[in-house]
């Protein structure tokens, strides 16, 4: 696993403001444990959150310090509660007046706690913008690896290909039979044909596509008739494995429709060759 990626996506920072789920948790947990660099990102998220929120608070202006203070001073001196002589039996002819000193702090505490959130929301907008830029990044560099693995694999296909050719034509048993185009048009196809098993192999050197509806299919002559040795699919790139052919004194290629033909059409003769 690309650990670095992982972190760079952004789930490290929404995992220490609160907005992973519950899977992505347990998610994160886990790689905590395992990967020192996890652990050592989210600690060191946590301290420049902290230290961001310290260097980004705002002062409020001092008339509105001046503004709370005047109002508590005037809600002091208007609001007494005068305690019942029931509730102090030792104390029936006085009237106890409790004034509301605590109202002076928790409003202070009221205006800093609505500073405090415009702070964090900003900083969590913020966040949450590199979130996405983050893990837009990492979704992008996902396909384009997913592509890069995807276009190995083809070249990795056809290498393997390719050498179980050579392979096969360095076989002393098998017989290499080169086929041209009668007429001199500039077409090709090479015919392996393995004299010890009989089985049969098809290289398309210079064979145009077919157009839709058509295919090549391979003919091997025997005793002076035609006999099919197998249709030329698309999707063989390199050597293509035919029909088993006992015998065969030559071999032919012709365009034929989709699937094939029990019969050569001689009018679409593509090439051909002698054993």
């Amino acid at each position: 696993m690309d650990i670095q990626a992982y972190i760079e996506s952004g789930i490290i920072e929404s995992y220490v403001l609160g907005l992973t789920s519950a899977e992505e948790n347990n998610e994160v947990e886990t790689f905590r444990t395992q990967y020192p660099e996890v652990e050592s990102a989210i600690n060191e998220f946590s301290i420049s959150l902290e230290q961001q929120a310290l260097e980004n608070a705002v002062t409020p202006p001092a008339f509105i310090k001046a503004n709370i203070l005047t109002h508590i001073q005037e809600d002091d001196e208007d609001e007494e509660v005068a305690i019942p002589n029931e509730v102090v039996a030792k104390h029936k002819e006085e009237a106890l007046i409790v004034p509301y000193s605590n109202m002076r702090y928790w409003r202070l505490v009221a205006a800093a706690s609505v500073i405090l959130l415009i702070v964090s929301a900003a900083l969590n907008y913020y966040l949450y913008e590199q979130y996405l830029n983050k893990n837009n990044a990492y979704q992008a560099l996902l396909s384009e690896r997913q592509t890069l693995q995807a276009n190995n694999q083809v070249y990795e296909t056809k290498l393997k290909e390719w050498q179980s050719a050579a392979t096969m034509m360095a076989d002393p048993e098998m017989a290499t039979v080169k086929m041209r185009n009668p007429k001199g048009q500039n077409k090709a196809a090479t015919v392996f044909w393995n004299t010890k098993n009989k089985d049969v192999y098809v290289m398309a050197n210079n064979l145009p596509t077919p157009e839709a509806g058509k295919q090549y299919q391979l003919w091997a002559l025997v005793d002076g008739k035609p006999v099919d040795a197998g249709i030329m699919e698309l999707n063989c790139t390199a050597v293509c494995k035919m029909k088993n052919i006992p015998k065969a004194q030559a071999f032919a290629i012709t365009l034929e429709k989709t699937g094939g033909s029990p019969t050569p059409d001689l009018n679409a003769l593509s090439v051909m060759g002698n054993i």
